[in-house]
This record gives structure tokens, sequence and C-alpha cells, in this order.
């Protein structure tokens, strides 16, 4: 009793949506489409070694994502001032003009946030966790809880389906594919392995990350220059993939780092559980 319940609770949309095994799946397309922005890519290839921690990146990002969601008020208002401290001494150049910026500038910030939590309902959605538009909706509004938390103005920031979608329309024309682009395509496609793993690499990642890019948009792949599977036979392999990782038991994934999830119901008891049926309640 009288546990902190985090800036979402369980009650939220974002608390059974990030539950899912196919949030990471998401994730890696969230990445293919940042990568798209030519400022905010500049921003991470100078200032990340992600080509040597791809690991400890994902994780630092899960990390983030888990504390935000299941974690205490506390601990997420933690987390973000962290993040905004980071970004706040990091700055990069422009590849087109030699400009100096700060990669916390607003556009920045709001293109990743955008490219995050698009990706996020959009495969969730097409592979078959239940929401209906109204839902989705309501996932996309609570989402201004966490771009506030990287630095963002919430009332600046897309509400619902429609105001997202009329983001993506307005920033399409500052997209491009540029050598660091490339750079993050070539990386997702054969991520650093130990020669011991690099057949798993083949068999397994690569099959996730090539879903993950062909669930992108279709002025994504036009970007990118490599084509994709017909929108129906994507969405089949994403149900497909769905239904397979859902069979395990949630239990079993949550045991996987950072376990946000075990550790939010040990705080509040067996009923915050995160479900695809109590978004409707």
């Amino acid at each position: 009793m009288g546990a902190d319940p985090g800036l979402f609770t369980p009650d939220s949309v974002t608390w059974q949506l990030h539950g899912d095994p196919m949030m990471w799946v998401a994730g890696i397309r969230a990445l293919y489409l940042q990568a798209l922005h030519p400022r905010a890519v500049r921003g991470v290839m100078e200032n990340s070694d992600f080509r040597r921690d791809a690991w400890g990146r994902l994780m630092r990002t899960a990390n983030f994502v888990g504390t935000t969601t299941y974690g205490t008020a506390e601990a997420a208002e933690r987390a973000g001032a962290r993040i905004r401290k980071i970004h706040s001494m990091l700055g990069a150049t422009d590849p087109d003009t030699g400009e100096r910026y700060g990669v916390d500038e607003p556009e920045l910030l709001l293109w990743v946030h955008c490219a995050e939590i698009g990706s996020y309902l959009h495969v969730l959605r097409r592979s078959g966790f239940p929401l209906t538009d109204a839902q989705a909706d309501r996932y996309i509004a609570e989402h201004r809880v966490s771009a506030r938390l990287v630095g963002l103005d919430p009332d600046a920031v897309p509400g619902d389906r429609g105001e997202l979608t009329a983001y993506f329309e307005k920033v399409r024309p500052r997209l491009a594919v540029g050598a660091d682009a490339r750079t993050v395509d070539d990386f997702l496609l054969r991520p650093p392995a130990h020669p011991l793993l690099i057949p798993a690499r083949e068999v397994l990642w690569r099959r996730v990350a090539g879903l993950a890019y062909a669930s992108l948009p279709p002025y994504a792949h036009e970007l990118y220059g490599r084509p994709a599977p017909a929108p129906a036979v994507v969405t089949r392999r994403l149900r497909a993939t769905g239904t397979l990782l859902r069979c395990v038991p949630a239990r079993l994934r949550w045991q996987l780092p950072p376990k946000h999830i075990l550790r939010a119901m040990a705080r509040l008891g067996p009923d915050a559980r995160p479900a695809p049926y109590k978004v409707g309640r």
C-alpha cells in the first residue's frame, strides 16, 4: 500500500504495451528511422561508440525505457535529468554546412522521440497487439511525459495519431541517406560479433533486423534504396513473429536484464502485471 506507481502507472496503455516482446523489433525499426535525419545521426556518430559497444548502447536504451515506464517517479525523473545533462554537454557538426550544433536541439529531440514512439506503436499494433484507435491515441498522448523527461515542451509534441502523421509529413523533406545512415544500416545488418556467434547472427539477428527494416514506411525504403516485401507479406511476418514470441512465458522473458517489470510487480503487487487485456479496462 502507498507504493509509488511511477509516471505512467499500471492503468496506462504504456504499461501494458511496453511489456510486449515485439518491443525489440520496434526498437530496431526506430534506429533505422532515426538514422534518416542527417543532423540526428551525425550527433550519434560523433558522440557514441555504438560500433564497439552495441550491446551496451542497446541495454542503456532499454534501461531508460524500462525505468521511465516501470520505475518510481523519482527514478524516472533522475533518469531524465541524467539524459538532459549528458545531452547538454554534447555537440556535432552539420555534415552539409559545417555548422556546430547541440544534440539537445528541440528539433532533434523531437525527431528521436517521434521515431521511437511511432515505431513502438506501429510494430506492436501490426504484429497483433490489440489496441483500438482511441487507445493508440492515448498511448501517444501519454508519451508527452517521456518527451518532457528528455527536455521537450510537452505541448509541442504530437498527442495523437493525426498529429504524429502530420509531423512525419512535415519532416520528410529533411530526411536523407548519407554516409552516416549507410553506416547505421550496415551495422544493423552485420553488428560485430564473436566468431562463434556469427552463425547465430546470420540466422537470427539478420531476420529480426530484416523484419524491422521491412516494417519501415515506403519512403524510408526509397531513401535507403533497398526494397522490402509487399506490405501484406510484412504484416503476416510481423504477426507470426509476435505470435511466436508471445508464446514464451512472460515471467521467463522478463528475467532478462534489466528486469524492470519484475521489480515493479514486487513493488506494487501482482495486479501490476502488464497484459494486453488490461488496456481496455
